[in-house]
Order: C-alpha cells, then structure tokens, then sequence
C-alpha cells in the first residue's frame, strides 16, 4: 500500500496557523570549522563537536514542544572544500547513521534524509533506508537531515518528476502539482530559520519553504549554540509578527480586512 502524504497549507495560497513555539524549526549549523580554529584544534574536532550539539540540539526540541527540526548537514556546494574535509564529514555521516539509529527509535523520533546521497555510497544508502523505515511510525520529532541538499536541485528534481509524470502537457502546471514532488514534502514548511556562526544568508538551503519563514542569525558558532541559544531564538520568533502578506491592522484584528474608514484616528466606537 502506498503512503498517504500529508498536506500541507502553502503561505502564499493560505495564511498558515502560527503559534508562540514554532511547529517547524530548520537550521544551518555554521562554524565548526572556525570554533576549532579558535581553540588551535584541526576542523574534523569541530565537526565532532558539531554533531554533540545536534544531539543537545534536538533534546531541546522534543521538551520545547517543536514537532519539526531540519538540519543542514551537507550542501551540494560542499563538495568545493578541500578533499580531507569532505572525507571527514561522509565518515561522520557514515558513523552517525550507524550509532544514532538505535537511539532514534529509542527516543519516538522519526528520521527523514534529503539530498542526493548516492555519491556518498552503498553504505550510506542502506543505513539511511533502514534509519527511515525503521523510525516512520514515530511522531514525537521529525528530524530531518538535508545531506548533498541544494534548493535548486530540489526544485529541478520535482519540475522533472512532474514533466514526466504529465507528458504532453500543454496546460500550466500549479504550485499544488509541484509542491507534493519536493524532498520536503513531508513537513509543513519551517516557521523558525536559524543560522549560526554569524553569515546572514540560506546557501541555496530550502528555497522553495522559506517563503514566509522568519529568519534568526546569530554569530554564536554551531558547536556553543546549546538549548539557552534555542530558546533566545524562540523568544525572538515569538515577538515577530507574522503578517504573510497582510497588514498589521489585519492581524490585529484576527486576519479580517479592515477598511480604511475604520483606521481613521477620529474614528467613534
């Protein structure tokens, strides 16, 4: 029997529900590289590091109440560094999926894996497979790793299923076609987007799903951002009012449009 996906509302066709605590939080762990650097440590010991923080990381989202968290752990722009890094991060990669498995089931969080990850070889494959059937049945976190992920080759690998899937099409093809046949389909798109270690850009990560997401930087660096840092992200994204497209008035007013007579300052009760 075929898996049933669920639906998602779209920010730019519907207003989304929105809450105090995020339902969906996506992060690009940046600085590994230079916390290392700045203890005179080689980088792997800040990419080992790295992942400790993803376990503390992923905690402080099961008891914070956030139902999603996606981490950027590989970019397909990652494959530019120098070779010894790139090794180093598919050897994690390899030894995560292998001792991490378990303690997913363990702990009622289910794994999903974005990207391409074929070149990362047979290995990786099988695990990530097994990693993925094994916790499906779980709802107390998704987490999802992006590895060999790129937001444009998101978009291309769905355009292409949807061609083929419509051969001869001469209709336009609509975001509710499109948005099923994206690696994220799985999650409703991320309320909170973090990225640490002080870049304020998204490095192609989910270009589709940010639309309306807000985005938090701080210069704090991956490997020192703990459950504190978290929360003062949370706390940030709670006083941000989330318009997607509308008017303060509007949100005020419990997302009713509000006419112009209305906000008029001599206005009578």
């Amino acid at each position: 029997m075929t898996e049933k996906k669920p639906v998602f509302p779209s920010s730019t066709l519907q207003v989304p529900p929105t809450c105090s605590i995020p339902r969906h939080v996506a992060i690009i762990m940046d600085g590994n590289g230079r916390w290392a650097k700045k203890r005179f440590l080689p980088r792997v010991a800040g990419h080992r590091r790295g992942v400790e923080t993803v376990r503390d990381v992923t905690k402080a989202c099961i008891d914070l109440g956030i139902e999603y968290l996606t981490l950027f752990a590989f970019s397909s722009e990652n494959w530019r560094r120098p070779q010894e890094e790139v090794s180093v991060l598919q050897q994690l990669f390899l030894m995560a999926l292998e001792q991490e498995i378990g303690k997913l089931d363990r702990n009622a969080i289910r794994l999903r894996i974005i990207g391409d990850i074929e070149p990362f070889g047979e290995r990786v494959v099988e695990l990530a497979k097994r990693a993925e059937e094994k916790t499906a049945h779980h709802t107390r976190l998704t987490l999802t790793i992006a590895a060999n992920y790129g937001g444009r080759w998101d978009l291309l690998q769905a355009v292409n299923k949807l061609v083929r899937m419509h051969p001869g099409r001469t209709e336009d093809f609509t975001e509710e076609m499109l948005a099923p046949l994206l690696a994220m389909n799985h999650a409703p798109e991320p309320d909170l987007f973090i990225r640490t270690g002080g870049e304020q850009r998204i490095s192609n990560f989910l270009l589709w799903h940010l639309a309306y997401t807000e985005l938090y930087f701080t210069p704090k660096l991956w490997p020192d951002f703990d459950q504190k840092s978290l929360k003062e992200a949370i706390e940030w994204y709670f006083a941000r009012e989330r318009r997607f497209g509308r008017t303060s008035e509007q949100v005020n007013n419990g997302g009713e449009l509000v006419s112009s007579s209305d906000l008029s300052p001599n206005r009578t009760s």
